[in-house]
């Protein structure tokens, strides 16, 4: 099945967002820089061609093991590659009942 928005020079490209609720800046521009090194690894041999690939920081992931962040990675472009979505991640944590889901501090 050919992506009708992927680009037709099958150039690949990548983002990166990180939201504050994840530390101060200094722990955010450090998740950011090992996602880059992880996309710079990875991405010329098993991205997909003419994709746009965004990795999502979310709250556990500062602390984890560099070579588990590889293997995910490698998981989630292998099941992207093959058409497949991401697994379901559980709701819990970070959520407090009652409270509003708009903007804010």
């Amino acid at each position: 099945m050919v992506n009708p928005l992927a680009r037709i020079d099958g150039s690949q490209r990548f983002g990166v967002t990180v939201t504050k609720k994840i530390g101060n800046a200094v722990v955010r521009n450090r998740m950011k820089r090992r996602f880059r090194a992880l996309l710079r690894e990875l991405l010329p041999s098993i991205g997909i061609a003419g994709a746009d690939h965004v990795l999502i920081g979310r709250e556990t992931g500062i602390e984890r093991d560099f070579s588990l962040l590889r293997d995910e990675l490698t998981a989630a472009l292998t099941r992207a590659a093959a058409g497949k979505g991401d697994p379901p991640r559980s709701r819990g944590g970070s959520r407090r009942p009652g409270k509003a889901h708009g903007r804010g501090k």
